[in-house]
């Protein structure tokens, strides 16, 4: 089977960061070195997006031209994906002269196809900086959600596709002045010839992500318009049509080609018929962000379609986004985790284990370093790095080979059955292009590899009985050989590290995906293993009592009436990737209808306890000043399952918390004023916000007092409670 991979190109006007990296280029690379172990013939596509007016903007503000920005990021970003292990077949650039001459021949077939025409348009025009504003020069109120920082083609916030007459209040992006509008010849693509038709393909993608179909529905439903390709700016391909000399094809419609651009430059370097992807039976699929599904569902296929004779989309995978202290990451605005300065600072597979564990497939996820490094340490480290370590060090130390398998025992069968249905449920999932449940096989097999080592205790059989010991160390080298293949699209360079250290002289990436179950070969020589990764240190100051809690957001899917208690409710809370019940005393302050939907705060930690015959696993945390009672949760919305900070810091809480020891601890509403808690003699103006003051919040009280929020969202009572009610 041929398998097509197009990943979004990237602006070469800044550097990609974190939220590029999860959201499009580690989705689309686990996927393509899955098919490729799977026998499969796969390109895989992308390249700098180096027209358009980002690249422009940069560059006057900068001074410099166009050409060196692009040169400049286009360099940095290739490296970024070389170090990330980003298994492009080729990573291009929208300004090679190959890539002009596509795009013009694809313009020439749509002009003589009648799917291209020419009209006058109605265009911002500075009179401060006297020419025509491209779409992205011209920025103002978004007319859908009062975002007031939009531009002329899309607003950030919301993902509508605009036009810059659209804007509210409209001005020049470089001098901040109000535009004009004046008329303008241009070239315009017909989609509204291609609606019926596109409409129609689409129904038929009942396997897309519920997020992309339901995107893609909801802009068909507005109807479509022909759109402009061509604007008043001198740095793009110029248009293949007289009178047009002082035009270029716009930035969308350029980009887009890319994929088959990219594609024909591969297969010349390569001696390949690129024909045999486009034109012949192949699966075509795109990785990008939300904000760039319109483009892949809607105006990629149109063209597709208006050229015809070339493979339409088969499945766009879009992810939502990363956020970064409760904010989209953005280029623009420079919020983010710069990828160049993460992989100064961490091992590339540390970086994509932490991205396949989070990524944003189906809501919004929110970076934190806290969790960042807790999660790689605890579970990379600690329980796959831990594993795989202890594994090779015990066979190679006692054996420098794979040992014997003799007699196995119930539990041999079980790790041998657990490796089978681990293949088989990746297997399946990678299939649908579920990447993070695939993901959470292989993690189950890692903790079964823990239990399974620990319960064998190689180091006792040793002693007792040899052979025995050999089928033990067989069996655990074969989870790590399993855990080896089916993580490498995961986590590439560390798959091929076990397999060297397991005897392999060649790369694992040379070997069939099934090759996971495949029988180790008794007596190979083993490689002398060392450890695969050094745990994260961490820098900051941390808190004792603070390390001892885990308190997260959730959300109350419903309450239940306690049948054996009156002042009792049954809470079933939703905490993002599991279900709750809570046993809640809130009876006579809250009405059922007044919980259900609400954001509440959990003591996620908090030892199981059956109330009145009703297990509940966890304690809702509320203010209670003696009067009022008032349910703590986070002033803005959060998504469940998010962990509660205080002062910058996520609690370790990674052990069960008995309420006997909860109690001794102390949490209080206080009132923040500027630079300091009011009532209280520390001041904390490092932990403050501004936007804080003047609002009740939570301190918790360790060696000094630390307020409660989650990034930039400060967590209060929802209702007024005196200063000093103590949480409960």
């Amino acid at each position: 089977m041929r398998i097509f991979i197009g990943v979004a190109w990237p602006y070469a006007n800044g550097v990609v960061h974190l939220g590029h990296m999860m959201g499009a280029y580690l989705p689309a690379d686990i996927f393509a070195r899955y098919q490729r172990m799977r026998g499969n013939e796969v390109v895989m596509v992308s390249g700098s997006d180096e027209h358009g007016t980002p690249i422009t903007i940069t560059a006057e503000k900068e001074g410099v031209s166009p050409q060196e920005i692009v040169d400049r990021y286009h360099k940095i970003n290739a490296e970024v994906m070389e170090k990330m292990g980003i298994s492009f077949d080729l990573y291009y650039r929208t300004s090679a002269p190959q890539h002009e001459e596509v795009v013009k021949e694809f313009f020439r077939v749509l002009w003589d196809n009648g799917y291209l025409y020419e009209d006058t348009m109605t265009l911002p025009y500075c009179p401060k900086c006297e020419r025509y504003l491209p779409d992205r020069y011209v920025v103002g109120t978004c007319p859908h959600c009062g975002y007031e920082n939009a531009h002329g083609d899309q607003c950030d916030n919301c993902g509508r596709t605009l036009d810059p007459k659209e804007l509210l209040n409209p001005r020049c992006a470089i001098c901040d002045t109000p535009t004009e509008f004046r008329e303008s010849k241009h070239v315009f693509l017909a989609l509204t010839k291609i609606e019926k038709p596109l409409i129609e393909w689409i129904k038929s993608k009942e396997h897309w992500r519920d997020n992309v179909k339901r995107f893609t529905e909801n802009f068909l439903a507005q109807g479509l318009k022909d759109r402009a390709i061509t604007r008043d700016i001198e740095w793009g391909v110029e248009v293949p049509l007289p009178g047009y000399e002082g035009k270029r094809i716009y930035v969308w419609f350029d980009a887009v080609i890319g994929y088959l651009s990219a594609t024909k430059e591969w297969a010349r370097r390569n001696g390949k018929r690129w024909e045999a992807f486009w034109k012949e039976e192949a699966e075509h699929y795109y990785f990008l962000g939300k904000d760039n599904i319109p483009f892949h569902t809607i105006i990629w296929p149109g063209m597709l379609m208006a050229h015809d004779g070339l493979n339409l989309p088969d499945n766009v995978v879009a992810n939502e986004y990363l956020q970064f202290s409760g904010q989209k990451f953005s280029k623009s605005k420079r919020i983010g985790v710069w990828m160049p300065e993460l992989l100064d600072n961490f091992d590339p597979d540390m970086i994509r284990f932490y991205g396949a564990l989070n990524m944003p497939e189906n809501r919004d996820f929110n970076f934190t370093w806290d969790g960042f490094i807790n999660d790689i340490n605890e579970m990379l480290i600690d329980k796959f790095g831990n594993f795989a370590h202890r594994a090779l060090t015990f066979a190679y130390s006692h054996f420098g080979e794979i040992p014997p398998r003799g007699e196995v025992d119930e539990l041999d069968r079980e790790a041998i059955k657990r490796v089978m249905q681990t293949l088989k449920h990746m297997t399946e999932h990678l299939d649908k292009v579920e990447l993070k449940a695939a993901f959470k096989e292989w993690l189950a097999l890692v903790k079964f590899a823990n239990v399974y080592f620990d319960r064998k205790a190689p180091w006792a059989l040793c002693k007792e009985d040899k052979e025995k010991c050999a089928t033990a160390v067989n069996i655990s080298l074969q989870i790590l050989q399993a855990l080896a293949v089916l993580g490498a699209p995961f986590l590439p360079f560390t798959a091929e590290k076990i397999w060297k250290y397991l005897g392999n002289e060649d790369s694992v990436f040379e070997h069939s995906w099934y090759e996971a179950i495949k029988n180790l070969p008794v007596g190979r020589k083993m490689e002398k293993p060392q450890v695969l990764y050094k745990k994260i240190e961490r820098e900051e100051e941390r808190f004792e009592k603070w390390d001892l809690m885990d308190v997260r957001v959730a959300r109350v899917e419903r309450v239940e009436e306690h049948p054996d208690a009156e002042k009792l409710y049954i809470v079933h809370l939703d905490l993002g990737n599991e279900k709750r019940i809570v046993v809640a005393g809130l009876k006579a302050f809250y009405t059922r209808e007044e919980l259900e939907g609400r954001e509440v705060l959990v003591l996620y930690n908090l030892e199981p306890a059956m109330l009145r015959g009703v297990k509940s696993q966890g304690m809702l945390l509320a203010g209670d000043d003696g009067e009022h009672v008032a349910l703590l949760k986070p002033e803005q919305d959060v998504p469940p399952g998010t962990k509660v900070q205080a002062n910058g810091l996520e609690p370790l809480g990674t052990k069960t918390l008995k309420f006997k020891k909860f109690r001794k601890l102390h949490l209080e509403v206080v009132d923040i004023g500027d630079g300091k808690l009011v009532g209280k003699e520390t001041y904390v103006n490092d932990e403050i916000r501004k936007h804080w003051i003047g609002k009740q919040g939570v301190i918790f009280l360790d060696r000094k007092p630390l307020l409660l929020h989650v990034n930039d969202v400060l967590i209060v009572p929802d209702k007024r409670v005196a200063p000093g009610g103590t949480v409960r």
